[in-house]
């Protein structure tokens, strides 16, 4: 979905625009994503990849103008995650100097306790002033963004035209899924 890179990387360039003017080129780009346990991810979940392509497609709409990472937050529990971690590359980019980042929160499209909360409050207040971060802001989350409404709206009707329920990616299930819920949630959207 091009329009969704687009409405991305509005929203990353209006946001660039508020650091100070000194600074914007040297600002890191942080895509966070949620997280998911390495046993999900090992079972072969798509989740990952999904994310790296559309952080790619949206650092191809703006240039590839600032270094960038995809990190993950909202770990629960002592099993492993993906990483690394959003907090956990913060600090490190502050402990090596680099103190302007702009946190994107690539895997949601709408505001709720991980934007609010846990990026807002927690990293860009809390741990960016434990840690000596200059300059943090976050991009806003999609929302009701009007690009992305419309690719969604182009979305829902290119199926309905082509009498597609759903994208053929969803006949899939993960190589190792093990969950009946799932196949049960395919079998209803694929009829």
């Amino acid at each position: 979905m091009e329009a969704r890179s687009q409405a991305f990387s509005d929203n990353i360039q209006k946001e660039l625009k508020q650091f100070p003017d000194d600074v914007q080129d040297d600002v890191v780009i942080l895509f966070s994503a949620h997280s998911l346990p390495m046993r999900v991810v090992d079972r072969g979940d798509p989740y990952p990849a999904e994310v790296a392509a559309t952080v790619h497609a949206v650092m191809e709409q703006i240039e590839f103008s600032h270094p960038y990472r995809l990190v993950w937050q909202s770990k629960v529990g002592p099993l492993p995650w993906l990483g690394p971690q959003t907090d956990k590359t913060i600090e490190e980019l502050s402990k090596r100097g680099r103190k302007n980042i702009l946190l994107v929160p690539i895997a949601f499209t709408s505001d709720h306790i991980e934007t609010l909360h846990e990026l807002d409050l927690e990293y860009a207040e809390e741990l960016a002033t434990k840690c000596g971060v200059r300059n943090i802001r976050r991009a806003e989350s999609l929302n009701d963004n009007n690009t992305f409404v419309q690719a969604l709206a182009d979305l829902v009707h290119s199926h309905l035209k082509e009498d597609k329920p759903c994208s053929r990616q969803l006949h899939l299930r993960c190589q190792m899924c093990v969950n009946a819920t799932c196949e049960k949630m395919r079998e209803f959207f694929i009829q």
